[in-house]
């Protein structure tokens, strides 16, 4: 009786471990040893970037690149790591080096941090996560760290491909190019653009399709949720590339001085990147308007399932999408390859999208009141990007009131996690109603 009454649920194990190692971090950060300046970072900035990292998201409020010592950054590339896998899988790792046995409520914590939706072969899709991560961040590293040769001495090569190819994988954005540049002097380098690109598009579209993908050789089939998160992810990645192209094509300060080359890689590295990455090319204050709604758009929907990114995911768009033409068409079934969805699914999707959706609107209108010089769209923007864990930012973040990085830091971890996680992991029992009320009408639109 003991053991239940202490026992954590999954939402509120999730929840509870992900603030653990953010404070761990932000303690870190405060360390003197971590700063250049030999000063340590202030608890609120230190918190705030803790909370970036351990979220992936990589908004920051003080230059990665010439804040931070090794040490610092090391903090930092770590947080990143076991943010972007869930602290679950470096437990499992951790069981697996000390040859332990994974319990049954460990598997029920790892199926939770994955969104898998079973919890049959849920160790050997952990173990999959850590070799296809390790394969993957190496390979990214070790081209990255050639090119990067070409500009700089090997060793800070080396490194700096390292640190780029991890914090890209995991959707993080961080960079320690240095003066908040970013990635912008490689606008138009194919190698490093279509490099990252892939890191970005591979931790977004999940382990789940990964795993899948890589079996596909063998088992010649691809599941509904694969062939949903492929198409889905492909459409918008298209879209976001084809519209920033358009957008922005005669800006004079971002895609019209390059070549022709230059334009569709600058534009196609915003579109990825949108999804939940954070690192730029171009300029994302000198960006028209219309451009940065798109962006502001691609940045709600984000990655996909069991990935390293954030968002309401891309599933949960198709999901409504397809309600939402059943209903134009008159069809009571939401219908994708020729397998229906079930009505729970749908609820949940509407569920996912409406709490981020509040969460988003609350904060952008609290960040008005505690921001009141800032304009209303770089708040969206802002707010948006730190939900979809994105990172993008038009330039504010540093200059936002302590009350503002505390707004930001909440929406930060609420969108990691998932508002519903956060949800469930403070209401005491839920459990299904004993009866059903009769049902009653309402008239809609």
């Amino acid at each position: 009786m003991e053991r239940k009454k202490f026992f954590l649920d999954p939402p509120k194990t999730l929840v509870l471990g992900f603030a653990t190692i953010i404070l761990i971090g932000a303690f870190l950060l405060t360390m003197p040893i971590s700063t250049v300046n030999g000063k340590g970072l202030t608890f609120l900035n230190a918190l705030f970037t803790a909370t970036s990292a351990t979220c992936v998201t990589g908004l920051v409020v003080v230059d990665t690149g010439t804040t931070f010592t090794i040490f610092g950054q090391l903090v930092i590339l770590s947080l990143i790591q076991i943010g972007g896998l869930g602290f679950m899988t470096f437990a499992t790792l951790f069981a697996f080096l000390l040859g332990k046995r994974i319990s049954l409520k460990e598997r029920i914590l790892l199926q939770e941090s994955l969104n898998n939706l079973s919890m049959e072969g849920i160790v050997r899709l952990a173990k999959r996560i850590l070799i296809f991560t390790g394969v993957i961040e190496l390979t990214g590293a070790v081209i990255l760290s050639i090119r990067f040769s070409f500009d700089m001495p090997i060793g800070k090569a080396i490194y700096y491909g390292i640190f780029h190819s991890i914090s890209n994988f995991n959707n993080a954005g961080f960079d320690i190019i240095g003066n908040f540049k970013s990635l912008t002097g490689y606008v138009d380098d194919p190698t490093v653009v279509l490099t990252i690109c892939s890191l970005i598009t591979l931790g977004g579209i999940g382990f789940i399709v990964m795993n899948e993908l890589f079996e596909y050789r063998i088992s010649k089939r691809l599941s509904l949720h694969t062939k949903v998160v492929l198409v889905t992810s492909a459409i918008l990645l298209l879209a976001g590339t084809i519209g920033i192209f358009v957008l922005e094509y005669s800006n004079e300060k971002t895609l019209k001085p390059l070549s022709f080359l230059g334009k569709v890689l600058g534009a196609l590295f915003q579109s990825v990147t949108a999804r939940t990455a954070g690192a730029n090319t171009i300029s994302i204050g000198d960006m028209t308007q219309s451009s940065l709604f798109l962006i502001v758009f691609l940045m709600f929907v984000g990655a996909s399932p069991g990935s390293t990114g954030g968002g309401i995911k891309t599933t949960t768009f198709a999901t409504l999408l397809g309600a939402v033409w059943s209903q134009i068409r008159g069809k009571e079934d939401v219908v994708f390859y020729r397998q229906r969805i079930g009505y729970e699914t749908i609820y949940k999707a509407l569920t996912v999208t409406l709490s981020g959706l509040f969460l988003v609107i609350i904060m952008t209108m609290l960040l008005t009141i505690t921001e009141p010089g800032k304009d209303f769209l770089s708040l969206l923007f802002e707010t948006t990007s730190a939900f979809g864990t994105v990172g993008l930012s038009m330039g504010i973040t540093p200059d936002l009131s302590n009350l503002g990085k505390g707004l930001i830091i909440f929406t930060m971890f609420a969108g990691r996690v998932g508002p519903l996680t956060i949800a469930f992991a403070v209401t005491i029992r839920r459990n299904p109603d004993a009866f059903r009320y009769p049902k009653g009408k309402i008239m809609i639109g």
